[in-house]
């Protein structure tokens, strides 16, 4: 098992502390963000700062954007936001509680934080199933985005708390990594709504919406790969043979990776400086993840660590393909124009992609705990050829 470095684990303390900061900062602006759409006038913290950071103008006009859609779901989406906020306030709980193994604290905490997510993201599938894509809050592409984040957040949960009961702690830890990657898309937004206008001065919030759209997918599952990756300081898996990245997949996924950022490039190109903006808001990000993958990739000084940083890696490379295969699709089956359907494939395609790397990097060890125990069910076997070779024969049909 290889050790952290001092560096290392100063990174990881200091992530930590961040995380946690903005988590508990979050959660009482998440908590009383719809307070005013039920009550006019109503104290809302995030309203408050979004109008000292940015303008009231820009408070105004996010109000004003949202109370159409919002009415016709109010209810529901004030259990999804005071939930959320206590789902800010659990995250660190977890992840505290299970790095100094308070393992009772853990459980609770962790058996609250589920069913808090499963009624949470009730609230907001009420909310996405009674608005059209087009009358959504910052329009149809939005939409998409946040009906994506519904399924993976319910989707992660649920495979962690499968993992958790069949006793796998090391994929219980990685579903609920990502799990909270993607909850934490809605603080980050916030923090974009805060930062954005500043770069971009004029840009109102729903094309301030669209550019942040183009990297928290990809942001929030990096984040989740990089702690994982932290925790699990195993140098192999036992049972673990070969690997499921062998060159040349790999070759083929990055020839096809750059197939579908060439053809997103030329697509966002054509839109202007709308698509030049979104189209640096995705790039940039996407080259720094690259990076930073590739390299740990290489330099991992374990089979396990090269196996799953080259696991994330091909699927990383996969998600512009897949998201230039999504425009067409939205185009035709919810009758998006092309703009539209762009900025929606290309906000789902990391995330997307991310949960899929996890559902095979999840595959990958339990492929490895059957060859573990299979080998082990042979080690026991007599050695007798005659009885050897009647198992062999049993085991082939």
């Amino acid at each position: 098992m290889s050790r952290p470095t001092g560096t290392s684990r100063r990174w990881g303390r200091a992530a930590t502390v961040a995380v946690t900061v903005l988590c508990l900062a979050y959660a009482p602006i998440a908590m009383t963000e719809l307070w005013p759409y039920a009550r006019p006038g109503a104290p809302a913290l995030g309203e408050w700062l979004l109008g000292r950071s940015v303008s009231p103008e820009f408070v105004a006009e996010a109000v004003r954007d949202r109370i159409g859609p919002y009415g016709r779901s109010l209810a529901p989406l004030v259990v999804h936001s005071v939930l959320g906020g206590l789902l800010m306030l659990l995250g660190p709980v977890q992840l505290l509680s299970a790095v100094r193994r308070r393992i009772r604290l853990h459980r609770i905490a962790g058996t609250v934080f589920a069913v808090t997510v499963y009624v949470s993201m009730a609230g907001a599938a009420l909310y996405l199933l009674r608005t059209p894509p087009a009358e959504a809050f910052s329009g149809a592409a939005f939409w998409i985005v946040l009906a994506t984040i519904l399924v993976g957040t319910v989707g992660s949960v649920t495979s962690g708390v499968l993992a958790a009961l069949r006793g796998f702690p090391d994929l219980h830890q990685r579903w609920l990594l990502l799990c909270y990657g993607f909850l934490m898309t809605a603080p980050l937004l916030r923090l974009e709504w805060g930062v954005l206008p500043s770069l971009y001065p004029g840009l109102d919030l729903f094309d301030v919406n669209r550019v942040a759209i183009m990297h928290l997918g990809a942001l929030v599952s990096f984040g989740a790969l990089l702690a994982s990756r932290a925790l699990d300081r195993r140098a192999t898996v036992p049972g673990l043979t070969g690997t499921w990245c062998p060159l040349p997949v790999r070759v083929a996924a990055h020839l096809a990776g750059a197939a579908g950022l060439v053809r997103i490039t030329v697509a966002f190109l054509g839109e202007g400086t709308a698509g030049r903006r979104l189209l640096l808001a995705y790039l940039v990000p996407y080259a720094v993840t690259y990076a930073v993958i590739a390299v740990r990739a290489a330099r991992a000084g374990g089979a396990w660590a090269r196996e799953e940083w080259s696991l994330h890696l091909t699927a990383l490379c996969l998600a512009p393909a897949f998201s230039a295969l999504t425009v067409p699709v939205l185009e035709r089956t919810l009758g998006l124009d092309r703009a539209t359907a762009l900025v929606a494939g290309v906000g789902v395609g990391c995330g997307m992609l991310a949960y899929a790397a996890v559902t095979v990097v999840s595959l990958r060890i339990l492929y490895a705990r059957q060859v573990l125990k299979r080998q082990r069910e042979f080690a026991d076997l007599p050695t007798s050829p005659a009885t050897a070779g009647a198992v062999w024969e049993g085991a082939r049909g």
